[in-house]
């Protein structure tokens, strides 16, 4: 890069810096993320006060420093003022964002990714249905997880390979999921193995092959256990068969298993990404009071 550079770019975060500035973490298609000084920001009548905010897109001068880059020049293409008329679009729109900080790199083209999160806002932004605001940020966090190459296994058991068909005539019906295996797992596969290996540790000659293991200090690497994260119903499963397409069915954003699925995605991506989504509980505390939430 020059002394200065032009970017176009999406803030994702922001903060405040020193008396007066803000500093802003923002995605770009040409450079990734940028974190920016907009000096004087937080200065009534501030021509940066507005172009700083979350969720606003600029074309941008930078300025490049020593050791943080400031904002020269800002022109709004775009902002989204539509999700802040809702605390729900609002925490579903920074619950994206939180994810998108997560995965997105710096100084790399991140044109995909770009547009794959405004696709998901502007999706967000103009829904007029409280249900279908959380419809559209499981839709989202799957996508995004998929562009991460996190993309759950939800069409067949992680035990067996076979693929897993919900019955929605069975009330009963279940499906576990389990995160550290990646997906979705045969309930009677994964307790047919647990019998099985309760049956090893059973076994007499167990006995005797640990005590050789101890003579010969010989180091056995073991499997790791099948934990079950989740049991899931026929409408859950559907539902997350489902959000690999690129649109969601109309009928299905007034679904209510959706917040159901959006935790189970939750702790996916939380535990591969190694770190908490704060948003998550905003989206708690507005949708929990309508929905059965067991998972």
């Amino acid at each position: 890069m020059s002394k200065t550079y032009k970017a176009t770019g999406i803030n994702l975060k922001t903060q405040a810096l020193g008396e007066a500035d803000k500093l802003v973490t923002i995605l770009t298609p040409e450079f990734g993320l940028i974190r920016a000084v907009a000096p004087g920001a937080r200065k009534q009548n501030s021509s940066l006060g507005g172009r700083s905010g979350m969720f606003v897109v600029n074309e941008l001068l930078i300025a490049k420093g020593r050791s943080l880059d400031k904002i020269t020049q800002a022109q709004t293409i775009k902002s989204y003022q539509g999700l802040a008329k809702s605390l729900g679009k609002l925490a579903a729109s920074q619950y994206l964002a939180e994810i998108v900080l997560c995965q997105a790199l710096s100084e790399q083209p991140q044109q995909e990714l770009y547009e794959l999160l405004q696709e998901h806002l502007s999706r967000i932004e103009a829904t007029d249905n409280k249900d279908s605001v959380l419809a559209h940020l499981t839709h989202g966090v799957f996508h995004l997880l998929a562009l991460a190459g996190l993309t759950p296994q939800v069409q067949v058991c992680c035990l067996t390979g076979r693929s897993l068909t919900p019955n929605v005539t069975d009330p009963n019906w279940q499906v576990g999921f389990s995160v550290p295996a990646g997906g979705t797992v045969c309930l009677a596969a994964w307790e047919r193995l647990q019998k099985e290996e309760e049956n090893v540790k059973a076994s007499p000659s167990t006995a005797k092959v640990k005590e050789k293991q101890a003579q010969y200090q010989t180091i056995v690497h073991r499997q790791e256990k099948i934990i079950i994260s989740s049991r899931l119903n026929a409408k859950d499963l559907t539902i997350l068969q489902q959000l690999s397409q690129p649109e969601i069915m109309p009928d299905a954003a007034k679904d209510d298993s959706w917040l159901s699925v959006e935790k189970i995605l939750r702790s996916y991506a939380q535990y591969h990404f190694g770190r908490s989504i704060r948003s998550a509980t905003l989206i708690d505390s507005y949708f929990a009071a309508n929905h059965d939430a067991t998972v």
